[in-house]
């Protein structure tokens, strides 16, 4: 059976394929998560504290740094997904842009403007200038509509603060309605109330959401700064452990388990931490037979409507300090006040949706 899983997988290429010996046919979706880690121009925004990149700034951010980050960032959300799918990820979702024009600028690298990604991107308040954006490949993910909800802040004291909101953006995916909050919590600067507030802004939204569609398949994802036991994400939000304990209406939260196996997507201290989650609705899952830790066969699970299959930490060599004190840390753009022509401090993650097709 192993053997027939792997056959399965591998001709889940483009989308319909004969599956299983009652030859039924499946399509398969990655949708992924990355935080670019500073994806800044080498312009000055208005308005913003983007000074430190700016070509006489602290990082000395030159025309020269910005190409390579372009390329570097391409690089890795064109190879996002190709473990199941050589045509990579239908939605990704990404946090610390700084504007369009990266967007644009991001866009128009080769690996991305082969598989024609658009986005979508709405300036939000942040003090630094970053935002979220949601890339999508238009063959995959039709775009019905978008909106920022903003964060807001309840102390009174807060009141001349602004941060990221929660960039939502309606679409259709396998004929179906699909809804993708992308967001990046406040930063662990701030005390956990912020976070936890957040968290709860994030339920009300989703109730909002799921009030208009009960049906709506709906994806909430992002850096949380928070791990998947931390109070933001299992209390306010409320995203689940295991499968079968999300309730109706509720969310299942993957990454638990896979933090407590020893593995993150940002190290910290000697460990892991797993701030870049991807939250999945009670209407992505079908609880009767899928287990969690365990694969379970694809012929199954019921995948007459888009369901959860699998999730991932995407991980290549590349993305990693190779030798010296950090070795087997994130390969980042700066370290030390030294330009290191990386990456990120964060990994990506992954998951994989299922649909029979008739």
């Amino acid at each position: 059976m192993k053997k027939s899983i792997t056959f399965i997988m591998l001709l889940l290429v483009i989308g319909v394929c004969s599956a299983t010996a009652q030859e039924k046919k499946y399509q398969l979706y990655g949708i992924g998560f990355y935080n670019l880690e500073n994806l800044f121009d080498t312009c000055h925004d208005a308005g913003h504290n983007d000074y430190e990149y700016l070509p006489d700034g602290r990082n000395r951010w030159t025309g020269l740094k910005y190409t390579h980050k372009l390329r570097n960032m391409s690089r890795v959300l064109a190879e996002m997904g190709t473990d199941r799918l050589p045509m990579g990820c239908a939605a990704i979702g990404v946090s610390e842009v700084e504007n369009a024009k990266c967007l644009t600028d991001l866009c128009d690298q080769e690996p991305l403007k082969e598989r024609g990604y658009k986005f979508v991107h709405i300036e939000g308040p942040d003090q630094r200038g970053v935002d979220c954006a949601l890339l999508y490949n238009p063959k995959l993910f039709q775009v019905r509509d978008a909106k920022l909800v903003p964060y807001i802040y309840i102390k009174p004291e807060d009141s001349l603060r602004a941060t990221r909101g929660f960039l939502t953006v309606s679409g259709t995916m396998a004929g179906e309605h699909v809804t993708i909050i992308v967001n990046h919590l406040p930063s662990r600067g701030a005390v956990s109330f912020y976070r936890e507030e957040g968290g709860r802004q994030l339920f009300e939204l989703k109730q909002q959401l799921m009030a208009e569609d009960p049906d709506v398949k709906l994806i909430i994802m992002g850096d949380m700064n928070d791990d998947p036991q931390d109070k933001s994400m299992a209390e306010s939000l409320g995203a689940r452990r295991k499968i079968k304990q999300v309730e109706e209406g509720g969310l299942w939260n993957p990454w638990w388990d896979v933090l407590a196996s020893g593995n993150g997507t940002l190290p910290y201290d000697g460990g892991w931490n797993l701030f870049d989650q991807i939250i999945l609705s009670q209407t992505l899952l079908d609880q009767k037979h899928m287990k969690d830790g365990k694969d379970v066969e694809l012929k199954k699970i019921d995948c007459s409507s888009l369901k959860y299959f699998r999730h991932q930490i995407f991980r290549r060599d590349y993305l990693f300090q190779r030798e010296g004190k950090y070795k087997g840390n994130t390969l980042r753009t700066h370290a030390g006040g030294s330009w290191l022509d990386g990456y990120s401090d964060h990994l990506p993650t992954i998951v994989y949706l299922v649909k029979e097709v008739n």
